[in-house]
């Protein structure tokens, strides 16, 4: 066709056959979007996050920016501290995302934020029905099991908390058993309060059988795995060192001084579909941080 300038008119065939570019131009460009928002779904099936916010008041747009941000499928929080009647439940919904809770005023307090609406949602351990701790709380989300944990801390090895702490990992340890049993594809995530092994703490000589990474406290999440579960994060990077807890004194962050005590476990039905896991320090830095950083865990369907 030959070159026109701005004010040559073109003829009716020209015009037509101009028409017919464009219209094809723009069914390629639709077929290329449709194409990549189909590749990315398949890519990302499903990304499930945990992050001990410390304090959902204090770091509520923190946690609506890291949704805006990782769009997860489900993101779930431990350490609310803030009474069940006192969750921002608007505050989610408005950025499209579902959520249940068990509120705790001052401590504890877990919650399961999802994109999808939640299924069969508990709370508590059953072999533990009095104890007034909000620590747990499940739900089924697009047919996977999820097991939001904010687990004893213990205090001192020496301690009646310690003591505790081993009890109530006996009671998770039989409640995720019969979870098990019912739901093949299932994860157990949030704050453990546990290192598994010296290469998850920053020096291990220090913490030594301490609180957090005694062999009793290893044992008891041992006995978690045991039942058929994988840590995630070590499966994909058996020897990376990766902490998700820094303590706020002495600049332990800044001096990348920190633990890993933040897990990801997934049963055998879940562990062929694990692409990646990531540990989100950049949300460590941001101003008033929570001292954990979230950890998300991405699947890819084999279908």
């Amino acid at each position: 066709m030959p070159r026109r300038n701005s004010q040559t008119r073109f003829s009716f065939a020209e015009t037509r056959e101009l028409v017919l570019a464009s219209q094809k131009l723009t069914s390629f460009v639709l077929a290329s979007q449709k194409l990549t928002s189909f590749v990315f779904r398949q890519a990302y099936d499903m990304k499930i996050a945990t992050w001990n916010i410390n304090s959902l008041n204090v770091r509520l747009p923190h946690v609506q920016d890291w949704l805006q941000q990782y769009q997860p499928d489900v993101l779930v929080l431990q350490e609310l501290k803030l009474d069940q009647d006192k969750f921002p439940a608007a505050a989610i919904e408005m950025l499209g995302f579902h959520a249940v809770w068990s509120g705790q005023k001052t401590y504890n307090g877990v919650a399961i934020i999802s994109k999808t609406p939640v299924e069969d949602v508990s709370t508590g351990l059953p072999t533990l029905p009095d104890d007034p701790q909000r620590r747990v709380i499940a739900a089924t989300v697009n047919g996977v099991r999820i097991i939001n944990v904010y687990c004893v801390n213990g205090e001192a090895v020496d301690s009646p908390k310690f003591a505790y702490k081993q009890q109530w990992f006996a009671a998770l340890h039989d409640y995720v058993r019969t979870e098990m049993a019912k739901h093949p594809k299932l994860v157990l995530l949030g704050d453990f309060n546990i290192a598994p092994t010296d290469i998850d703490v920053y020096d291990p000589q220090k913490w030594h059988e301490k609180v957090l990474c005694s062999s009793a406290e290893r044992s008891w999440l041992q006995n978690l795995l045991d039942l058929g579960l994988t840590d995630s994060l070590r499966h994909l990077h058996p020897e990376a060192v990766m902490y998700t807890w820094w303590d706020y004194r002495m600049n332990m962050f800044q001096r990348k001084l920190g633990m890993r005590i933040d897990h990801i476990l997934i049963s055998e039905a879940m562990l062929a579909d694990l692409e990646s896991t990531l540990v989100d320090t950049e949300a460590r830095s941001r101003e008033r941080p929570s001292d954990h950083a979230p950890v998300m865990a991405v699947f890819r369907s084999a279908d």
